[in-house]
């Protein structure tokens, strides 16, 4: 639930999702649930070259189990809120 909770914080910002079959796609978060599959709008591919079929694609749903990485905008990273959420977690553990 931690990631959940992270994610949620971070809806209307722009972030990049990597697949893992090496597909990279930016947007904005639009939602996210538990299973932290995400839908991503005004999407566009980082490497237009490689996926020429993906340049028409607007809007993604995205399932959580194909995700590889989520890249943060820098300033969505709070580190204090990241170190307090862990240490919930693992009293609660």
């Amino acid at each position: 639930m931690l990631f959940f909770s992270y994610f949620k914080e971070l809806v209307g910002k722009e972030v990049t999702v990597e697949l893992k079959n090496d597909l990279a796609i930016r947007g904005i978060l639009h939602s996210v649930d538990q299973y932290l599959n995400i839908k991503l709008e005004n999407t566009r591919v980082v490497d237009q070259e490689k996926y020429p079929h993906m340049l028409s694609v607007r809007n993604c749903f995205i399932r959580g189990s194909v995700v590889r990485y989520v890249q943060l905008p820098p300033d969505g990273v709070d580190i204090d809120i990241l170190h307090d959420a862990t240490r919930r977690e693992a009293r609660g553990a």
